[in-house]
């Protein structure tokens, strides 16, 4: 919990190294879980970056570490230091050994800065000494280019007897060198001299899934005075052609700029600048100053000093880690946008979720990047005459990159458009709106958000009842593929030539599009012996032509997000004039919130869960047996579950055996049999979901609770409050980071509850539209109750609070506080009221109680029975849980791959206890792309039709039955072979 907050203030400089950035960068760039090993900055939006180095790596003192460039799509650091001064005196041939002056380093919002200072005796006799300090400041002046900015300082000294601090004349240059490799690649890069500096070119590799490079690439260095620039190799040196006089007590600047560009184009334009840049250097530095400024103090505007400074901190490292991340338009990217990390190497694109919640919380800050972000997923919204996929008009794709996919005519491996995202676009256009008040924005999202949203109904709702399911789009990942006698990979088709559609591959991206993407609910198997798992359906418009894929289950987040959404429609209608929209909206948001409180909420369990639908809809099983999850919260983040479900929620949610762990709000309850608090959505803390989870608590008034568990989430977890980097996600037990670093969305959610819980600043994201809707289902819930029954001063009081909802409900112009007041003040009013019981009443309820009494007596005995059953079944769940936990962890294994015969290959197993069978994966790429299977009982098969001549690979990884239920072990290390 909080400490009493010392009176502080909010300016740059109060916030130096919250986030640590030093590093020795070398050509191996990745740490583990492919991700960088050190943090670095970057800000509006360059594809490049830069790092501190490490204060025992001397070697690169006088330069900023890196940089750190984005091949397109991968991070590749170019160099340890690509630019490093060295300086001498002429007069003395003395050298200045930058090792041994006493260095500092700062991380400020928005800038890098190094001092060196040291006092030397510069002649061997010692009757001439120095004492110099260097400053390097580094800031980002555009999307393609920092400015260094370089100071030094002649400090002097007293002269005395025995040596004196001369006039000094100094000889300055700079030097570096290019790697060669990234992570054991050829980047293809060499150094070419400039008359102002150097640069490096770049060869056109096209390495899909490591390294993408064209041979317009550039990275440039350019000084604001003559140099004449030498090359050796991979390393350069740019010397200053004239000497600088440096009196004593004087000092002495000059600039530099370091540009990453795309195209020829974007290289003329960014060098055409450095005039005005070198010419008013001062002016970049304040307008850098204001803009950073500007972010603080946006953040912090009417904070007062109610929070400690470390959670400010945190807030601070936020808005850094979310400017880092920040890239602007470049190939496919159309606008500027916020990629989930720089850090990560499969994460350099946009997902539409991702971009979504980052969105809500940049808008505090930076408006204009928030709208463009929006934008950037709209750019590329699927249109009714579109080439590949028309069926899909209106969608948001999954995630988009620097390049597009094969279908789109690019070269791209990560693009994807197998699957959309969660149904957040309208929470994050309307919170962007209340920031900006920005209506032509508004008007401009409107039409497409519309048509996002249809697209919902038309192509996910298999059962055409109001209700959407997750699933995938049209497209050949989705389908069998079989390799043909001449060894090509064709789709599958059955004996009608209908395509064969692959279930597995349909299930993973509904998953995708879920954003959970192994989250327990979505299981294969499903969860005991009376559940059927996931299923898929193909549907088809009224022609017959198969338009979408979805699963088996209508989702009670999916259908929660897409009720708050008809209301953001709704509102957004209201400010444009639209009235019919907004009435239509309205009714259809209403019509969600009946079903989903009707048919997706448990009230033995007091939580929501998904609801299985047949593909007719005739036939709904709640799937309260795939256990808890965050899901189950989002209807009270939407402000649809009625009070009295809304409190059974909140029990759930602050239960320390459920959710209320050390770091709260796991995705999965700890009581859930699939719990597991490492593995990415079975178990670890995703922020957005505790963002959800703390909104939902203050939707219904639990404003303790939140606080409380909002608090434990600051504390908790790890390096947050130090200067450690925000994680993709953390483990509920320990606190533990997990997966990758410098996540956006995990910044995003720290940022708001930042604002919005801890210091007030501003209301929960999710009520800035909808804030009314609590009050009016509060409202609705007991409008009609008979207050007969209830003694006359509660009465009073209940009729009192419900005609005060009432006046709020009708004034168009509620505050918030007064909207949220009503709510609560009739909650309470309710929770007050007191049975008038008459003395006859009285005797009645004591012989009720008696009567209780007995029966209590009767059902502890039968409880007993049902607890000692109980545990018989949870001692016999163990011993499964233990039997499957033991078959994973057999080593399936190839003993050998022979070719003896034309086209065949025998494989032969290493037998594993207790299997059942084995499937043997094989394909002729070491990815096991387009893969096919052979199921074996035995430990041997002889596979037939390969291609002669061509290397294939193998692996295999065994199965058996334990309950019921199929166990699987890893798939095994790949051998391979090539077939004669």
């Amino acid at each position: 919990m909080p400490v009493e907050a010392a009176p502080i203030t909010n300016n740059i400089e109060d916030y130096a190294n919250v986030l640590d950035i030093t590093a020795t960068p070398t050509e191996y760039i990745y740490g583990g879980y492919s991700t960088n090993k050190f943090n670095n900055f970057a800000d509006l939006g360059a594809w490049h970056g830069y790092y501190l180095h490490d204060s025992e790596a001397t070697q690169l003192y006088g330069g900023f570490a890196g940089p750190v460039i984005i091949a397109e799509e991968y991070p590749v650091n170019l160099s340890d230091a690509f630019s490093k001064i060295e300086i001498s005196d002429k007069n003395t041939g003395y050298v200045f050994n930058l090792a041994n002056f006493d260095a500092k380093q700062t991380y400020y919002p928005g800038k890098l800065v190094q001092t060196y200072e040291d006092a030397v005796y510069i002649t061997e006799d010692r009757t001439k000494a120095a004492s110099i300090r260097l400053t390097l400041e580094l800031i980002y002046v555009s999307n393609r280019t920092a400015l260094i900015r370089t100071t030094i300082e002649n400090l002097g000294g007293n002269d005395t007897a025995n040596y004196t601090y001369p006039d000094l004349d100094l000889e300055i240059k700079w030097t570096g060198r290019l790697f060669e490799h990234t992570n054991g690649i050829d980047m293809k890069a060499s150094l070419v001299t400039a008359d102002d500096g150097v640069e490096v070119a770049f060869q056109e590799v096209r390495n899909t899934w490591n390294y993408l490079t064209r041979d317009e690439n550039r990275f440039n260095v350019t000084f604001d005075k003559p140099v004449t620039t030498t090359l050796n190799g991979m390393s350069y040196e740019s010397a200053y052609k004239n000497s600088v006089p440096l009196r004593k007590g004087s000092s002495f600047t000059t600039c530099q700029t370091q540009s990453f560009t795309f195209t020829a184009e974007e290289e003329a334009a960014e060098l055409a600048k450095n005039d005005a840049v070198f010419a008013e250097p001062q002016e970049y530095f304040d307008e850098n100053t204001t803009r950073w400024q500007g972010y603080l103090d946006k953040t912090f505007e009417d904070a007062g000093n109610s929070v400690s400074k470390i959670y400010r901190n945190a807030a601070v490292k936020s808005i850094e880690t979310l400017t880092t991340n920040w890239r602007s338009a470049a190939g496919a990217l159309l606008h500027d946008g916020v990629v989930p990390s720089m850090s990560y190497k499969w994460f350099i694109g946009m997902w539409a979720w991702d971009s979504w919640k980052e969105v809500v919380a940049i808008a505090r800050f930076n408006g204009d990047l928030a709208k463009n972000n929006v934008r950037a997923l709209f750019d590329h919204q699927i249109t009714e005459n579109d080439e590949v996929r028309p069926e899909d008009a209106g969608a948001i794709i999954d995630c988009i990159f620097y390049n597009k996919n094969a279908d789109r005519g690019g070269d791209g491996g990560n693009w994807n458009e197998r699957n959309s995202k969660p149904a957040l676009a309208g929470w994050s256009i309307w919170n962007v709106y209340e920031q900006t008040k920005d209506q032509a924005f508004l008007e401009e999202m409107y039409p497409k958000l519309v048509k996002y949203h249809d697209w919902w109904y038309t192509n996910r709702d298999a059962d055409q009842n109001g209700i959407a399911e997750y699933g995938g789009m049209v497209c050949d990942d989705h389908y069998n593929w079989v390799q043909q006698e001449d060894g090509e990979w064709v789709i599958e088709t059955d004996e009608n030539g209908k395509k064969v559609v692959n279930p597995e591959a349909v299930i993973e991206a509904a998953a995708w599009e879920s954003g959970m993407d192994n989250a327990t609910r979505f299981d294969v198997e499903g969860n005991g012996d009376d559940d059927i798992g996931v299923k898929v359906y193909e549907n088809t418009d009224k022609n017959g032509k198969t338009i979408s894929f979805t699963i088996n289950q209508e989702s009670v987040d999916l259908n929660a997000y897409l009720y708050a959404e008809k209301l953001y429609l709704k509102s957004m209608a209201e400010v444009l004039g639209k009235a019919d929209d907004a009435a239509k909206y309205q009714a259809e948001a209403e019509n969600v919130q009946k079903y989903i409180n009707e048919n997706m909420y448990d009230e033995t369990t007091g939580f929501y869960y998904d609801l299985q639908t047949s593909q007719d809809g005739k036939v709904k099983k709640l799937l309260v047996n795939r256990g808890k999850g965050t899901e189950g919260w989002i209807p009270l983040w939407a402000n649809l579950a009625t009070p009295a479900q809304a409190a059974k929620v909140r029990d759930n949610m602050v239960d320390t055996d459920k959710f209320n762990l050390k770091v709260p709000f796991p995705t999965a309850s700890k009581d859930n049999d699939k719990f597991t608090p490492s593995t990415y959505w079975r178990g670890p803390v995703w922020m957005d979901q505790a963002l959800y989870g703390v909104e939902a608590l203050e939707n219904y008034g639990y404003t303790a609770d939140a606080l409380d568990m909002t608090y434990a989430l600051f504390d908790n977890t790890e390096g947050l409050l130090g200067d450690g980097p925000i994680r993709e996600n953390y483990n509920p037990v320990t606190g533990e980071g997990l997966h990758t670093k410098n996540f956006s969305w995990s910044a995003a959610a720290f940022y708001m509850l930042y604002q919005d819980t801890l210091a007030k600043v501003s209301g929960s994201s999710s009520t800035d539209l909808i804030k009314t809707t609590l009050l009016e289902t509060v409202y609705n819930s007991y409008k009609n109750l008979d207050t007969s029954a209830y003694t006359p001063a509660t009465a009073a009081v209940f009729q009192t609070a419900l005609a005060e909802a009432d006046r709020v409900m009708k004034d168009t112009n509620a505050t918030e506080a007064q909207i949220t007041s009503a709510a609560n003040g009739l909650l309470a009013a309710a929770a007050g009221l007191k049975n008038n019981t008459t003395a006859l009443e009285s005797e009645i309820a004591q012989a009720k109680k008696d009567l209780l009494a007995a029966q209590n007596a009767a059902n502890e005995a039968k409880q007993a029975l049902t607890t000692a059953q109980k545990d018989a079944n949870e001692a016999k769940q163990a011993l499964v849980a233990a039997q499957k936990d033991a078959f994973k962890s057999s080593a399936a294994a190839i003993k050998t791959v022979k070719s003896s015969k034309k086209k065949q290959v025998k494989v032969t197993l290493t037998k594993v206890k207790n299997a059942k069978g084995y499937v043997i994966q094989y394909a002729d790429n070491a990815k096991f792309k387009k893969a096919k299977k052979a199921d074996i009982k035995s430990t041997s098969k002889l596979i037939k039709n390969l291609k002669s001549g061509k290397k294939y690979y193998f692996k295999v990884q065994a199965y058996t039955t334990i309950n019921g239920q199929k166990v699987s072990t890893k798939f095994s290390a790949a051998k391979s072979v090539k077939v004669k």
